[in-house]
Protein backbone atom coordinates (compact mmCIF):
# COMPACT_ATOMS: atom_id res chain seq x y z
CA UNK A 1 0.00 0.00 0.00
CA UNK A 2 1.19 3.56 -0.75
CA UNK A 3 -0.63 5.15 2.18
CA UNK A 4 -3.31 6.87 0.06
CA UNK A 5 -7.05 6.80 0.50
CA UNK A 6 -8.56 5.51 -2.76
CA UNK A 7 -12.14 5.50 -4.08
CA UNK A 8 -13.06 2.69 -6.49
CA UNK A 9 -16.01 2.34 -8.85
CA UNK A 10 -18.12 -0.80 -9.25
CA UNK A 11 -15.43 -2.25 -11.55
CA UNK A 12 -12.80 -1.73 -8.86
CA UNK A 13 -11.13 0.96 -10.95
CA UNK A 14 -9.71 3.92 -8.99
CA UNK A 15 -11.62 7.14 -9.72
CA UNK A 16 -10.21 9.28 -6.90
CA UNK A 17 -7.26 9.26 -4.54
CA UNK A 18 -5.72 11.50 -1.89
CA UNK A 19 -2.68 11.34 -4.17
CA UNK A 20 -0.07 12.07 -1.54
CA UNK A 21 3.61 11.28 -2.10
CA UNK A 22 4.19 10.20 1.46
CA UNK A 23 6.30 7.18 2.27
CA UNK A 24 4.48 3.87 2.20
CA UNK A 25 3.17 2.85 5.56
CA UNK A 26 1.11 0.02 6.96
CA UNK A 27 -0.17 2.10 9.86
CA UNK A 28 -2.03 4.83 7.93
CA UNK A 29 -5.48 5.54 9.37
CA UNK A 30 -8.39 7.76 8.29
CA UNK A 31 -10.58 9.40 10.93
CA UNK A 32 -13.73 11.46 10.40
CA UNK A 33 -13.91 14.09 13.14
CA UNK A 34 -17.01 15.60 14.71
CA UNK A 35 -16.26 18.79 12.77
CA UNK A 36 -16.65 16.93 9.46
CA UNK A 37 -12.92 16.90 8.66
CA UNK A 38 -11.68 13.59 7.25
CA UNK A 39 -8.05 13.24 8.35
CA UNK A 40 -5.50 10.71 7.09
CA UNK A 41 -2.55 10.22 9.45
CA UNK A 42 0.40 7.94 9.98
CA UNK A 43 -0.40 5.92 13.06
CA UNK A 44 3.14 6.36 14.33
CA UNK A 45 2.97 10.16 13.98
CA UNK A 46 -0.64 11.25 14.37
CA UNK A 47 0.15 14.91 15.11
CA UNK A 48 0.78 15.86 11.48
CA UNK A 49 -1.92 14.82 8.99
CA UNK A 50 -0.83 13.31 5.70
CA UNK A 51 -4.02 14.62 4.13
CA UNK A 52 -7.25 16.26 5.33
CA UNK A 53 -10.50 17.09 3.59
CA UNK A 54 -10.53 20.64 4.99
CA UNK A 55 -7.66 21.40 2.61
CA UNK A 56 -9.77 20.22 -0.36
CA UNK A 57 -13.29 21.54 0.27
CA UNK A 58 -14.73 20.81 -3.23
CA UNK A 59 -18.23 22.39 -3.04
CA UNK A 60 -18.76 22.40 0.75
CA UNK A 61 -17.32 24.77 3.33
CA UNK A 62 -17.71 23.65 6.95
CA UNK A 63 -17.09 25.61 10.18
CA UNK A 64 -13.38 25.63 11.02
CA UNK A 65 -12.22 25.12 7.44
CA UNK A 66 -11.03 27.95 5.25
CA UNK A 67 -11.10 29.38 1.77
CA UNK A 68 -7.55 30.52 1.25
CA UNK A 69 -4.73 31.77 -0.92
CA UNK A 70 -1.27 30.35 -0.25
CA UNK A 71 1.28 33.12 -0.85
CA UNK A 72 4.19 30.68 -0.92
CA UNK A 73 2.84 28.17 -3.45
CA UNK A 74 0.67 30.78 -5.22
CA UNK A 75 -2.32 28.43 -5.09
CA UNK A 76 -5.97 28.92 -4.21
CA UNK A 77 -8.13 26.78 -1.98
CA UNK A 78 -11.52 27.23 -3.68
CA UNK A 79 -15.10 26.08 -3.51
CA UNK A 80 -16.18 24.59 -6.84
CA UNK A 81 -19.69 23.52 -7.76
CA UNK A 82 -20.72 20.05 -8.84
CA UNK A 83 -21.45 19.57 -12.54
CA UNK A 84 -25.11 18.97 -11.70
CA UNK A 85 -27.26 17.80 -8.80
CA UNK A 86 -26.20 14.17 -9.28
CA UNK A 87 -22.68 14.44 -10.72
CA UNK A 88 -19.98 15.55 -8.24
CA UNK A 89 -17.40 16.13 -10.95
CA UNK A 90 -16.09 19.67 -11.29
CA UNK A 91 -18.61 22.27 -12.43
CA UNK A 92 -18.18 25.74 -13.90
CA UNK A 93 -18.73 27.93 -10.83
CA UNK A 94 -16.07 28.73 -8.24
CA UNK A 95 -15.76 30.85 -5.09
CA UNK A 96 -12.19 31.99 -4.48
CA UNK A 97 -10.23 34.56 -2.51
CA UNK A 98 -8.91 37.62 -4.30
CA UNK A 99 -6.04 38.25 -1.89
CA UNK A 100 -4.97 41.43 -3.66
CA UNK A 101 -8.25 43.16 -2.83
CA UNK A 102 -9.09 41.15 0.30
CA UNK A 103 -12.41 40.01 -1.12
CA UNK A 104 -14.22 36.90 -2.29
CA UNK A 105 -15.22 36.43 -5.91
CA UNK A 106 -17.51 34.00 -7.72
CA UNK A 107 -16.51 33.28 -11.28
CA UNK A 108 -17.71 31.24 -14.23
CA UNK A 109 -15.32 28.91 -16.02
CA UNK A 110 -12.38 30.38 -14.13
CA UNK A 111 -12.60 33.68 -15.98
CA UNK A 112 -15.84 35.69 -15.88
CA UNK A 113 -16.39 37.26 -12.44
CA UNK A 114 -20.05 38.00 -11.70
CA UNK A 115 -20.16 38.49 -7.92
CA UNK A 116 -17.84 39.92 -5.28
CA UNK A 117 -18.13 40.28 -1.52
CA UNK A 118 -16.35 43.62 -1.58
CA UNK A 119 -13.18 44.26 0.52
CA UNK A 120 -12.98 43.05 4.11
CA UNK A 121 -13.68 45.76 6.69
CA UNK A 122 -11.57 44.77 9.72
CA UNK A 123 -13.23 47.27 12.03
CA UNK A 124 -16.80 46.14 11.37
CA UNK A 125 -15.74 42.55 10.62
CA UNK A 126 -17.80 42.36 7.47
CA UNK A 127 -17.28 42.36 3.72
CA UNK A 128 -18.38 45.72 2.35
CA UNK A 129 -20.94 44.32 -0.09
CA UNK A 130 -22.42 41.85 2.40
CA UNK A 131 -24.05 44.23 4.91
CA UNK A 132 -26.23 41.47 6.35
CA UNK A 133 -23.14 40.25 8.20
CA UNK A 134 -23.76 43.11 10.65
CA UNK A 135 -26.88 41.47 12.06
CA UNK A 136 -25.31 38.04 12.32
CA UNK A 137 -25.91 36.27 15.63
CA UNK A 138 -25.08 32.68 14.66
CA UNK A 139 -21.68 32.84 12.95
CA UNK A 140 -18.30 34.19 14.01
CA UNK A 141 -16.35 35.15 10.88
CA UNK A 142 -12.61 35.87 10.75
CA UNK A 143 -10.31 37.08 8.00
CA UNK A 144 -6.59 36.34 8.38
CA UNK A 145 -3.81 37.88 6.31
CA UNK A 146 -0.19 37.02 7.11
CA UNK A 147 3.08 36.47 5.27
CA UNK A 148 2.22 32.87 4.37
CA UNK A 149 -1.43 33.00 3.44
CA UNK A 150 -4.71 34.88 3.40
CA UNK A 151 -7.90 33.08 4.34
CA UNK A 152 -11.44 33.44 5.58
CA UNK A 153 -12.93 31.07 8.15
CA UNK A 154 -15.91 30.91 10.47
CA UNK A 155 -17.34 29.22 13.55
CA UNK A 156 -20.79 28.95 15.09
CA UNK A 157 -21.46 30.44 18.51
CA UNK A 158 -23.76 27.54 19.34
CA UNK A 159 -21.94 24.32 18.49
CA UNK A 160 -25.19 22.36 18.39
CA UNK A 161 -26.11 24.18 15.17
CA UNK A 162 -25.29 22.17 12.05
CA UNK A 163 -24.44 24.46 9.16
CA UNK A 164 -22.49 24.62 5.91
CA UNK A 165 -21.81 26.77 2.87
CA UNK A 166 -22.03 25.25 -0.60
CA UNK A 167 -21.06 26.46 -4.05
CA UNK A 168 -24.29 25.36 -5.65
CA UNK A 169 -24.86 24.07 -9.19
CA UNK A 170 -27.02 27.18 -9.63
CA UNK A 171 -23.87 29.31 -9.49
CA UNK A 172 -24.90 30.77 -6.14
CA UNK A 173 -23.04 30.53 -2.84
CA UNK A 174 -25.55 29.29 -0.28
CA UNK A 175 -25.48 29.17 3.50
CA UNK A 176 -27.61 26.33 4.88
CA UNK A 177 -28.67 25.36 8.39
CA UNK A 178 -30.08 21.98 9.40
CA UNK A 179 -33.56 22.02 10.95
CA UNK A 180 -34.07 18.98 13.13
CA UNK A 181 -37.84 19.54 13.30
CA UNK A 182 -38.28 19.20 9.54
CA UNK A 183 -35.26 17.03 8.77
CA UNK A 184 -34.23 19.44 6.02
CA UNK A 185 -31.61 22.02 5.17
CA UNK A 186 -32.91 25.58 5.51
CA UNK A 187 -31.55 28.33 3.25
CA UNK A 188 -30.14 31.06 5.51
CA UNK A 189 -28.39 33.27 2.93
CA UNK A 190 -27.33 33.21 -0.71
CA UNK A 191 -25.54 35.28 -3.34
CA UNK A 192 -26.13 36.17 -6.14
CA UNK A 193 -29.62 37.07 -4.99
CA UNK A 194 -31.12 36.78 -8.47
CA UNK A 195 -30.60 33.55 -10.38
CA UNK A 196 -30.25 35.40 -13.68
CA UNK A 197 -27.35 37.41 -12.25
CA UNK A 198 -25.27 34.22 -12.51
CA UNK A 199 -23.10 34.56 -15.59
CA UNK A 200 -24.00 32.26 -18.52
CA UNK A 201 -26.32 30.22 -16.30
CA UNK A 202 -28.39 29.10 -19.28
CA UNK A 203 -25.44 28.38 -21.56
CA UNK A 204 -25.13 29.34 -25.22
CA UNK A 205 -28.37 30.39 -26.94
CA UNK A 206 -30.30 29.97 -23.71
CA UNK A 207 -32.22 32.86 -22.14
CA UNK A 208 -32.68 33.33 -18.41
CA UNK A 209 -36.01 34.65 -17.12
CA UNK A 210 -36.13 35.54 -13.44
CA UNK A 211 -39.92 35.22 -13.20
CA UNK A 212 -40.42 31.78 -14.74
CA UNK A 213 -39.67 28.22 -13.74
CA UNK A 214 -37.48 26.78 -15.00
CA UNK A 215 -35.35 29.89 -15.27
CA UNK A 216 -33.80 28.78 -18.56
CA UNK A 217 -35.35 28.34 -21.98
CA UNK A 218 -33.78 27.83 -25.37
CA UNK A 219 -34.24 30.56 -27.93
CA UNK A 220 -36.70 29.93 -30.74
CA UNK A 221 -35.19 27.54 -33.29
CA UNK A 222 -32.92 25.96 -30.67
CA UNK A 223 -33.21 22.97 -28.34
CA UNK A 224 -31.17 21.77 -25.32
CA UNK A 225 -27.84 20.24 -26.22
CA UNK A 226 -28.44 17.63 -23.49
CA UNK A 227 -32.01 17.11 -22.29
CA UNK A 228 -30.68 14.87 -19.52
CA UNK A 229 -28.46 17.63 -18.16
CA UNK A 230 -31.31 20.16 -18.33
CA UNK A 231 -33.53 17.81 -16.35
CA UNK A 232 -30.84 17.88 -13.65
CA UNK A 233 -30.77 21.71 -13.69
CA UNK A 234 -27.43 21.76 -15.51
CA UNK A 235 -27.96 24.28 -18.29
CA UNK A 236 -24.27 24.93 -18.94
CA UNK A 237 -24.31 22.99 -22.22
CA UNK A 238 -26.78 25.50 -23.58
CA UNK A 239 -28.80 25.02 -26.74
CA UNK A 240 -28.08 24.02 -30.33
CA UNK A 241 -29.73 24.98 -33.60
CA UNK A 242 -32.51 22.80 -34.90
CA UNK A 243 -31.85 23.97 -38.46
CA UNK A 244 -28.44 25.09 -39.68
CA UNK A 245 -27.95 28.52 -41.23
CA UNK A 246 -27.77 28.58 -45.03
CA UNK A 247 -25.26 31.40 -45.25
CA UNK A 248 -22.21 30.26 -47.18
CA UNK A 249 -24.14 27.53 -48.98
CA UNK A 250 -22.85 27.90 -52.53
CA UNK A 251 -25.91 26.16 -53.97
CA UNK A 252 -28.11 29.08 -52.88
CA UNK A 253 -27.89 32.06 -55.21
CA UNK A 254 -29.31 34.81 -53.01
CA UNK A 255 -27.65 34.51 -49.62
CA UNK A 256 -29.78 37.18 -47.96
CA UNK A 257 -32.96 35.18 -48.67
CA UNK A 258 -31.69 32.07 -46.92
CA UNK A 259 -31.62 33.43 -43.37
CA UNK A 260 -33.88 35.80 -41.50
CA UNK A 261 -34.19 37.38 -38.06
CA UNK A 262 -36.48 36.58 -35.17
CA UNK A 263 -37.34 39.55 -32.96
CA UNK A 264 -36.80 39.35 -29.20
CA UNK A 265 -37.93 42.50 -27.36
CA UNK A 266 -36.99 43.40 -23.78
CA UNK A 267 -33.72 41.47 -23.69
CA UNK A 268 -30.66 41.90 -21.54
CA UNK A 269 -28.17 41.71 -24.38
CA UNK A 270 -25.30 39.20 -24.43
CA UNK A 271 -21.69 40.15 -23.92
CA UNK A 272 -18.94 40.62 -26.50
CA UNK A 273 -20.82 42.59 -29.13
CA UNK A 274 -19.10 44.32 -32.03
CA UNK A 275 -20.02 47.86 -33.06
CA UNK A 276 -20.72 48.33 -36.77
CA UNK A 277 -21.14 51.61 -38.61
CA UNK A 278 -24.73 51.75 -39.84
CA UNK A 279 -27.26 54.54 -40.28
CA UNK A 280 -30.41 52.39 -40.23
CA UNK A 281 -31.90 49.21 -38.80
CA UNK A 282 -32.02 47.73 -42.31
CA UNK A 283 -28.35 48.47 -42.79
CA UNK A 284 -27.55 46.85 -39.46
CA UNK A 285 -29.47 43.72 -40.46
CA UNK A 286 -27.67 43.64 -43.79
CA UNK A 287 -24.29 43.89 -42.05
CA UNK A 288 -25.15 40.80 -40.05
CA UNK A 289 -26.52 38.85 -43.02
CA UNK A 290 -23.37 39.55 -45.02
CA UNK A 291 -21.24 37.95 -42.30
CA UNK A 292 -21.85 34.22 -42.08
CA UNK A 293 -20.49 34.17 -38.52
CA UNK A 294 -22.99 36.78 -37.32
CA UNK A 295 -25.71 35.24 -35.17
CA UNK A 296 -27.66 38.31 -34.01
CA UNK A 297 -27.84 42.08 -34.13
CA UNK A 298 -29.40 44.96 -32.22
CA UNK A 299 -30.09 48.49 -33.40
CA UNK A 300 -30.73 51.19 -30.81
CA UNK A 301 -30.31 54.98 -30.83
CA UNK A 302 -28.65 54.85 -34.26
CA UNK A 303 -26.12 52.35 -32.97
CA UNK A 304 -25.61 48.93 -34.55
CA UNK A 305 -24.24 45.99 -32.58
CA UNK A 306 -23.68 42.49 -33.95
CA UNK A 307 -22.66 39.23 -32.30
CA UNK A 308 -20.29 36.66 -33.72
CA UNK A 309 -20.65 33.02 -32.70
CA UNK A 310 -22.47 31.86 -29.58
CA UNK A 311 -24.81 34.13 -27.63
CA UNK A 312 -24.04 33.83 -23.93
CA UNK A 313 -25.54 35.48 -20.84
CA UNK A 314 -28.89 36.38 -22.38
CA UNK A 315 -31.72 37.51 -20.13
CA UNK A 316 -35.41 37.99 -20.87
CA UNK A 317 -36.52 41.11 -18.99
CA UNK A 318 -39.93 42.34 -17.94
CA UNK A 319 -41.65 44.78 -20.33
CA UNK A 320 -41.56 47.26 -17.45
CA UNK A 321 -37.77 47.08 -17.27
CA UNK A 322 -36.44 50.13 -19.06
CA UNK A 323 -33.02 48.58 -19.69
CA UNK A 324 -34.22 45.94 -22.14
CA UNK A 325 -33.32 46.14 -25.82
CA UNK A 326 -34.56 44.30 -28.90
CA UNK A 327 -32.36 41.46 -30.13
CA UNK A 328 -32.72 40.09 -33.64
CA UNK A 329 -31.75 36.42 -33.71
CA UNK A 330 -30.55 34.94 -36.97
CA UNK A 331 -32.35 31.78 -38.07
CA UNK A 332 -32.65 29.71 -41.21
CA UNK A 333 -35.54 30.88 -43.40
CA UNK A 334 -37.23 27.51 -43.00
CA UNK A 335 -37.75 28.24 -39.28
CA UNK A 336 -40.27 30.92 -40.24
CA UNK A 337 -42.53 28.44 -42.03
CA UNK A 338 -43.49 26.68 -38.81
CA UNK A 339 -46.57 28.82 -38.22
CA UNK A 340 -48.94 25.88 -38.01
CA UNK A 341 -46.82 24.19 -35.39
CA UNK A 342 -46.75 27.34 -33.26
CA UNK A 343 -50.47 27.80 -33.65
CA UNK A 344 -50.89 24.33 -32.25
CA UNK A 345 -48.92 25.42 -29.21
CA UNK A 346 -51.28 28.35 -28.69
CA UNK A 347 -54.65 26.63 -28.86
CA UNK A 348 -53.88 22.95 -28.58
CA UNK A 349 -55.96 20.14 -29.99
CA UNK A 350 -59.39 20.99 -28.67
CA UNK A 351 -61.08 17.65 -29.20
CA UNK A 352 -62.67 16.13 -26.16
CA UNK A 353 -63.40 17.34 -22.67
CA UNK A 354 -60.07 16.19 -21.19
CA UNK A 355 -58.09 18.31 -23.64
CA UNK A 356 -60.31 21.28 -22.91
CA UNK A 357 -59.82 21.01 -19.16
CA UNK A 358 -56.06 20.77 -19.60
CA UNK A 359 -56.10 23.74 -21.95
CA UNK A 360 -58.05 25.93 -19.56
CA UNK A 361 -55.67 25.05 -16.76
CA UNK A 362 -52.70 25.90 -18.95
CA UNK A 363 -54.24 29.23 -19.94
CA UNK A 364 -54.47 30.37 -16.35
CA UNK A 365 -51.06 28.96 -15.39
CA UNK A 366 -49.43 30.74 -18.32
CA UNK A 367 -51.23 34.02 -17.63
CA UNK A 368 -50.20 33.88 -13.98
CA UNK A 369 -46.61 32.72 -14.49
CA UNK A 370 -45.78 35.00 -17.38
CA UNK A 371 -45.06 37.81 -14.97
CA UNK A 372 -46.51 36.32 -11.78
CA UNK A 373 -49.48 38.58 -12.23
CA UNK A 374 -52.55 38.75 -14.48
CA UNK A 375 -52.09 40.72 -17.65
CA UNK A 376 -54.37 43.63 -18.47
CA UNK A 377 -55.48 43.57 -22.10
CA UNK A 378 -57.35 46.74 -22.93
CA UNK A 379 -59.27 47.27 -26.15
CA UNK A 380 -58.84 43.69 -27.33
CA UNK A 381 -55.02 43.54 -27.30
CA UNK A 382 -55.04 39.78 -26.87
CA UNK A 383 -51.44 39.33 -28.01
CA UNK A 384 -50.26 40.70 -24.67
CA UNK A 385 -51.17 37.31 -23.22
CA UNK A 386 -48.69 35.46 -25.38
CA UNK A 387 -45.03 34.70 -25.13
CA UNK A 388 -43.50 37.09 -27.65
CA UNK A 389 -42.02 34.15 -29.56
CA UNK A 390 -45.52 33.04 -30.57
CA UNK A 391 -47.06 36.39 -31.44
CA UNK A 392 -46.10 36.44 -35.12
CA UNK A 393 -47.88 33.16 -35.84
CA UNK A 394 -50.84 33.59 -33.50
CA UNK A 395 -54.46 33.93 -34.57
CA UNK A 396 -56.09 36.75 -32.61
CA UNK A 397 -59.61 35.38 -32.88
CA UNK A 398 -58.58 31.94 -31.62
CA UNK A 399 -56.75 33.55 -28.74
CA UNK A 400 -59.79 35.68 -27.93
CA UNK A 401 -62.01 32.58 -27.81
CA UNK A 402 -59.59 30.87 -25.43
CA UNK A 403 -59.50 33.89 -23.13
CA UNK A 404 -63.27 34.30 -23.09
CA UNK A 405 -64.10 30.66 -22.46
CA UNK A 406 -61.49 30.48 -19.70
CA UNK A 407 -63.12 33.44 -17.95
CA UNK A 408 -66.62 32.10 -18.41
CA UNK A 409 -65.60 28.86 -16.70
CA UNK A 410 -64.71 30.66 -13.45
CA UNK A 411 -67.80 32.87 -13.17
CA UNK A 412 -69.07 33.36 -9.60
CA UNK A 413 -72.55 32.03 -10.43
CA UNK A 414 -72.28 28.45 -11.62
CA UNK A 415 -75.41 28.99 -13.73
CA UNK A 416 -73.38 31.42 -15.81
CA UNK A 417 -70.68 28.85 -16.57
CA UNK A 418 -70.82 26.97 -19.90
CA UNK A 419 -71.20 23.22 -20.14
CA UNK A 420 -68.24 21.20 -21.35
CA UNK A 421 -69.98 20.73 -24.67
CA UNK A 422 -70.35 24.47 -25.05
CA UNK A 423 -66.69 24.96 -24.16
CA UNK A 424 -65.65 22.68 -27.02
CA UNK A 425 -67.96 24.46 -29.45
CA UNK A 426 -66.74 27.91 -28.40
CA UNK A 427 -63.11 26.92 -28.85
CA UNK A 428 -63.88 25.39 -32.25
CA UNK A 429 -65.61 28.63 -33.32
CA UNK A 430 -68.99 26.96 -33.76
CA UNK A 431 -70.59 28.86 -30.89
CA UNK A 432 -70.12 32.60 -30.38
CA UNK A 433 -69.96 34.07 -26.89
CA UNK A 434 -69.83 37.60 -25.53
CA UNK A 435 -67.07 38.98 -23.25
CA UNK A 436 -67.49 37.73 -19.65
CA UNK A 437 -67.93 39.60 -16.42
CA UNK A 438 -64.87 39.88 -14.19
CA UNK A 439 -65.31 37.18 -11.49
CA UNK A 440 -65.55 38.58 -7.98
CA UNK A 441 -62.72 36.31 -6.80
CA UNK A 442 -60.34 38.05 -9.18
CA UNK A 443 -61.67 41.49 -8.24
CA UNK A 444 -60.91 40.75 -4.59
CA UNK A 445 -57.48 39.46 -5.54
CA UNK A 446 -56.78 42.64 -7.47
CA UNK A 447 -57.72 44.79 -4.47
CA UNK A 448 -54.92 43.20 -2.46
CA UNK A 449 -52.23 43.20 -5.17
CA UNK A 450 -51.08 46.34 -6.87
CA UNK A 451 -50.10 44.65 -10.13
CA UNK A 452 -52.90 42.17 -10.69
CA UNK A 453 -55.17 42.88 -13.64
CA UNK A 454 -57.73 41.00 -15.66
CA UNK A 455 -58.06 40.95 -19.42
CA UNK A 456 -61.19 42.79 -20.55
CA UNK A 457 -63.07 44.11 -23.52
CA UNK A 458 -64.65 47.53 -23.22
CA UNK A 459 -68.08 45.94 -22.76
CA UNK A 460 -67.09 43.07 -20.50
CA UNK A 461 -68.48 44.68 -17.38
CA UNK A 462 -72.04 44.38 -18.75
CA UNK A 463 -71.85 40.87 -20.14
CA UNK A 464 -73.13 37.49 -19.06
CA UNK A 465 -73.27 34.11 -20.70
CA UNK A 466 -76.32 34.14 -23.00
CA UNK A 467 -78.82 31.36 -23.49
CA UNK A 468 -78.34 29.08 -26.44
CA UNK A 469 -80.83 29.49 -29.24
CA UNK A 470 -80.11 25.95 -30.39
CA UNK A 471 -79.92 23.66 -27.36
CA UNK A 472 -78.47 20.21 -27.93
CA UNK A 473 -78.29 17.09 -25.82
CA UNK A 474 -74.55 17.49 -25.20
CA UNK A 475 -74.29 21.27 -24.96
CA UNK A 476 -77.58 22.32 -23.40
CA UNK A 477 -77.20 25.89 -22.15
CA UNK A 478 -77.61 26.29 -18.42
CA UNK A 479 -80.38 28.61 -17.30
CA UNK A 480 -79.39 32.26 -16.97
CA UNK A 481 -81.09 35.25 -15.35
CA UNK A 482 -83.95 36.77 -17.31
CA UNK A 483 -82.07 40.06 -17.43
CA UNK A 484 -79.70 38.62 -19.99
CA UNK A 485 -80.19 40.41 -23.28
CA UNK A 486 -77.30 39.15 -25.39
CA UNK A 487 -77.42 35.88 -27.28
CA UNK A 488 -75.21 32.94 -28.07
CA UNK A 489 -75.39 31.81 -31.67
CA UNK A 490 -74.09 28.98 -33.79
CA UNK A 491 -72.23 29.59 -36.99
CA UNK A 492 -73.70 27.88 -40.01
Amino acid sequence: MDGNLVLLNESQIPIWSTNQNSAASTSVVAVLGDDGNLVVTDGSNSTQPLWQSFDFPVNTWLPGSKIAYNKITKTHQNLTSWKNSEDPSQGLFSLWLDATNNQYVISWNGSEQYWTSGPWNAQERIFSLVPEMRSNYIYNFSYVDNENESYFTYWVYNTTIITRFIMDVSGQIKQLTWLETTGQWNLFWSQSKEQCEVYAFCGAFGACNQITLPFCNCLYGFSPQSVGDWNLSDYSGGCVRETGLQCGNSSVANQESTDNFYEYPNMGLPDNSLSVASTSAAGCASSCLNNCSCTAYSYYNNGCSIWIGELVNLQQLSPNDGTGRTLYLRLAASEFSKGKENKGIIIGAVVGSVAVVLLLGLVFILIWKRQRRFIVVEGGDMFSLLDHRLVKNADEEELRRIARVACWCIQDDENHRPTMGQVVQILEGVLEVNPPRIPRSLQLLAENHEHIFFFTDSSSGQSSLPQSSHPTDSSQAKSTPSTTSSTMSYKS
